[in-house]
């Protein structure tokens, strides 16, 4: 059987938990109820104890390097694991329900189709849905998965793909224009996904234009407030292909490059929705039977009947 590494104190990696939350001796002392300097003693010794430099001291900022990330991903998975099995044993937050958090656009055109079926997931447990275009604190919002958008990675969680959303580059007649070949796009005025800063540059290199995007003066949250603005004429806007075939049907907006200029783009630069949870929550039989269901529906054949019914 193999040798296992010894552990170094519970103190001295709580210590460095928080310090590398909040890169601050000080602020982490204030937290953990103890002096600066006891708090900058624990790192020391953990830093002696693991023969690695965890944090470098520039002033009075804390920089970490490379084994305080590698290292934090583990020790923050540790923690979440002790808070988990605290509320479990001592049932001081005990419920009944699986909390759900979806991105608006996805509870609106997949998730509420599925309604009806949604609980077969938990037959004996209500389930709690919210919705929120960020990824919710899942201890402090109370959430046990979400459904967020976006291009998957987020650390500390698992995570897996469940539908692409890709893009269909859309403005009013008006400004359509003034757009007749992909370079035009770098002298109009672009709509940004605050979520997603990456998308336009990885547009404009699929479709070969050499000049970088213009600098964005307005962002958006929320793929809804986007399209109004398209709508509304204030810029060139990425609209969800559901979106964008009722508005171009309708003759309000129209895709000024062609409907189907972004659909051979790398799967990789294409954003979409993905299934998360910290693996703590998934002890909990209720939260990963919901999770398991989520990940076997085929929102691959919703997003095509969405599509369908947008298009009629």
């Amino acid at each position: 059987m193999p040798r296992r590494a010894r552990l170094p104190s519970l103190t001295a990696l709580r210590a460095f938990h928080v310090v590398f939350q909040c890169l601050s001796l000080q602020r982490a002392g204030e937290e953990l109820s103890v002096t600066p300097q006891a708090v900058g003693q624990q790192i020391k010794l953990l830093e002696e104890t693991l023969k690695v430099t965890l944090f470098e001291r520039k002033g009075r900022s804390l920089q970490p390097t490379e084994s305080a990330l590698l290292l934090a991903t583990f020790v923050k998975s540790g923690f979440d694991e002790f808070a988990e099995g605290v509320r479990r044993v001592t049932k001081s937050d005990h419920r009944s329900y699986v909390a759900l958090n979806v991105s608006p656009y996805f509870a609106t055109h997949y998730l509420v189709p599925t309604l009806s079926v949604l609980g077969e997931a938990a037959p004996s447990t209500e389930i709690r849905l919210t919705t929120s275009v960020h990824l919710p604190d899942f201890e402090q919002d109370e959430a046990d998965i979400a459904i967020q958008w976006g291009y998957g990675n987020w650390k500390g969680y698992d995570w897996t793909h469940l539908v692409s959303d890709p893009k269909v580059i859309c403005c009013t007649p008006a400004i359509a224009r003034n757009i007749s070949s992909p370079s035009d796009l770098a002298r109009v005025g672009l709509l940004n996904s605050i979520a997603a800063k990456r998308l336009w540059e990885d547009i404009f290199r699929h479709l070969g234009v050499d000049e970088r995007p213009p600098v964005h003066k307005i962002g958006f949250d929320d793929s809804a407030t986007m399209r109004r603005a398209t709508l509304q004429g204030i810029g060139v806007g990425l609209l969800s292909e559901i979106h964008a075939d009722e508005d171009i049907r309708s003759g309000a907006l129209v895709a000024p490059l062609g409907r189907e200029v972004l659909s051979d783009m790398p799967p990789s630069d294409v954003p979409g929705f993905y299934l998360v949870a910290p693996r703590s929550k998934l002890r909990v039989a209720s939260v990963a039977a919901l999770y398991r269901w989520l990940f076997d529906e085929d929102w691959s054949v919703a997003r095509r009947l969405a599509l369908g019914n947008a298009r009629t």
